[in-house]
């Protein structure tokens, strides 16, 4: 079955932000649907995918351009995941993922020689990263983590668990979310919280892998940190800080993650129409039929508002403005939307929508996760109802 990419909004974009969009569209072409189903049943991390997007510039696309990067912003980024994701899925966008905006704090506030020393091999695709913060014990109250640094003279000696932590398997470094200290009478929870930007030794980090329902080319791991040594120079930004700092990360995300929804839910409906508009039942198109348009019609809607919600939040964020409404209404969204889309799509296939070759269905089980993570749909109405409503706080 051929399918038909059909292009998004474009008068919301900019002149740059089209053309990083027919880019990406054209690169993403190189890597057909069926390229994404053998990485998946082989569970194998797309290097030739990873490459190509190295050499394009899509990894560098909001790093400084001192250390080789384009120097656009997260509306830029979004837009380009957005087409990632809806030419290869989620095991397309998490390759990429972390590099273009796990490291976001790490350009932020790491000193100098961090940024010097790392972001020209980030974005060159040289080196790969993990995203070191979920523990099976805090999960989202992150505060309660219980991953210790201690000094070891000069240097800092780490011991925890982290679980949920992507592409550790072929990673070769970690930001990771330590305790450094417990908070002193009167600070809040998250005080004493300390970021490091550090190699990630095998031989005192020992990472097995989670087998998950979806998105296996990209790994997810546990990791087990024994006496971990790390110089005092991996240290990102202030000690004891680190939570603050890790939050400027938290918006730009979350507007990652709904486009990465949004952009699945729509190579998701790509799949639907064409399959809508080429299967007869009983001597007529089943695209002819209302029960069939009307649910496509109404997520096409549906992803289009939620797209702009995340052009909205990534305009507000690169201008400098607060955006946390808008990423956790975008997140909330395109999380819903994107997967709505998914299964509806799977309703139009019928019995097809099982078979691998139609694509559906790995979709369907990979955008799945973006309602799940990185913030519940749930802790998301929490916030909307404290902070827009002026409810009191529920949890």
């Amino acid at each position: 079955m051929t399918t038909t990419v059909r292009p998004s909004i474009v008068g919301d974009l900019s002149e740059d932000q089209g053309s990083i969009a027919d880019a990406v569209n054209g690169g993403m072409k190189k890597f057909p649907l069926d390229y994404w189903r053998e990485v998946d049943k082989r569970a194998q991390f797309p290097d030739e995918f990873f490459q190509f997007a190295a050499a394009q510039g899509w990894l560098g696309l909001a790093m400084p351009t001192e250390f080789g990067g384009s120097g656009l912003g997260i509306s830029e980024a979004a837009v380009m995941m957005e087409a990632i994701a809806r030419g290869g899925g989620l095991s397309a966008a998490s390759a990429v993922h972390m590099n273009v905006f796990g490291t976001n704090v790490v350009v932020k506030h790491g000193s100098p020689e961090i940024k010097k020393e790392n972001l020209p091999e980030i974005i060159g695709g040289q080196m790969r990263v993990a995203f070191g913060v979920s523990e099976s014990d805090s999960g989202l109250d992150t505060t309660s983590l219980r991953t210790r640094a201690v000094r070891h003279g000069k240097d800092w000696k780490i011991n925890g668990k982290k679980v949920w932590i992507t592409t550790a398997q072929v990673a070769d470094k970690i930001l990771l979310l330590t305790r450094t200290r417990d908070p002193k009478p009167g600070e809040p929870k998250d005080a004493g919280l300390t970021l490091f930007f550090t190699d990630l030794d095998r031989s005192r980090i020992k990472v097995t892998e989670i087998e998950k329902l979806g998105r296996a080319a990209i790994d997810s791991n546990e990791l087990f940190i024994d006496d971990l040594i790390v110089p005092d120079r991996d240290m990102v930004g202030e000690e004891g800080r680190g939570f603050r700092l890790l939050i400027d990360g938290l918006n730009p995300e979350r507007l990652l993650v709904a486009s990465e929804a949004i952009g699945i839910g729509r190579a998701a409906m790509d799949i639907a129409v064409d399959y809508a508009k080429e299967r007869k039942v009983f001597g007529r198109f089943i695209g002819q039929n209302q029960g069939v348009q009307f649910p496509l019609a109404e997520s096409y809607a549906r992803l289009e508002s939620a797209w702009l919600m995340v052009l909205r939040g990534a305009a507000r964020y690169d201008a400098g403005l607060d955006c946390g409404a808008e990423a956790n209404i975008a997140k909330l969204l395109g999380g819903e939307y994107g997967f709505e889309a998914a299964d509806r799509a799977m309703q139009v296939l019928g019995g097809y929508s099982y078979a691998k070759d139609y694509h559906v269905e790995r979709l369907w089980r990979e955008v799945k996760l973006t309602r799940l993570a990185p913030v519940s749909p749930e802790l998301i109405l929490c916030y909307l109802a404290e902070r827009k409503l002026g409810l009191p706080k529920s949890y």
